[in-house]
């Protein structure tokens, strides 16, 4: 039995079709040559054929039945690596006795929720690199100041230096999405303790950012109230997109003695 599998629109499946493309993405770990690997999505293996080529100790999750059979089919060196299941329901932990890096085509739909899973387990992963969209690759590496700057370059960059490697055109892939894409590799950075609570950055962030047209002052006041005194310092002045991931810690901390929920 030999097929090609159809795109799944359900899935977010775009399969990538240039192969010097693949060959760059999976160049992305070559610093990694001993550390297992965790593919996402492979499909129909365009980049799982160089990884294997690479002789990496390398397991694929896949959630779609057909790609398995598939990958079942042409890749016989991947018996008993192929874990037909959801990657944001995985345990990790159950796969991996140790360190691993991720690398992926994502789906584009779940990319945000894939690399926030990835901080589930930052201290086990020191490189996750792979294609994503091309806005989503942009607020990652975004640097404070900018429009892109959000939620995800924060909560992100506060635990992983973030490369923006190349873009990557609509017509490589099948079917064309109607976005560009990006490939980005992620490097864990040498910070184990953020010097904050770790719940209440993410919290902070997150209430700052979703307001991100108004003032920390406007934004914040719903965490500590309104006529709360710390709100007339002069750091709540800023919008959220002027504050570096350090900043942040440190208005976490000031924050957290006045936190009222």
């Amino acid at each position: 039995m030999s097929y090609t599998v159809k795109p799944k629109k359900s899935l977010g499946q775009h399969f990538l079709t240039d192969e010097n493309i693949a060959r760059a993405i999976a160049d992305t770990l070559d610093n990694y040559p001993n550390t297992p690997i965790l593919e996402v999505g492979p499909g129909m293996g365009v980049l799982t054929q160089y990884l294997i080529a690479k002789k990496h100790d390398l397991t694929v999750v896949e959630l779609d039945h057909e790609s398995v059979e598939y990958l079942q089919e042409h890749f016989p060196e991947l018996e008993g690596r192929i874990v037909e299941k959801d990657f944001l329901k995985l345990d990790l932990s159950e796969l991996f006795p140790g360190d691993f890096c991720v690398i992926g085509n994502y789906p584009y739909n779940i990319s945000s929720q894939i690399f926030f899973k990835i901080l589930d387990y930052k201290d086990r992963i020191p490189c996750c690199s792979g294609m994503i969209q091309k806005e989503v690759a942009e607020r990652m590496a975004a640097s404070p100041g900018g429009k892109t700057y959000g939620i995800l370059s924060v909560l992100m960059q506060a635990w992983y230096e973030i490369e923006y490697l190349f873009t990557v055109p609509e017509h490589v892939f099948n079917p064309p999405p109607k976005v560009k894409s990006a490939v980005i590799r992620m490097t864990r950075n040498r910070v184990r303790q953020l010097g904050c609570d770790e719940r209440l950055f993410k919290q902070v962030v997150k209430t700052a950012f979703n307001q991100r047209r108004k003032t920390l002052r406007n934004s914040l006041r719903s965490l500590v109230g309104k006529e709360c005194e710390i709100l007339s310092e002069q750091i709540f002045d800023e919008r959220p997109e002027r504050l570096s991931v350090q900043q942040f810690i440190d208005l976490t901390n000031r924050l957290e003695n006045y936190i009222t929920q």
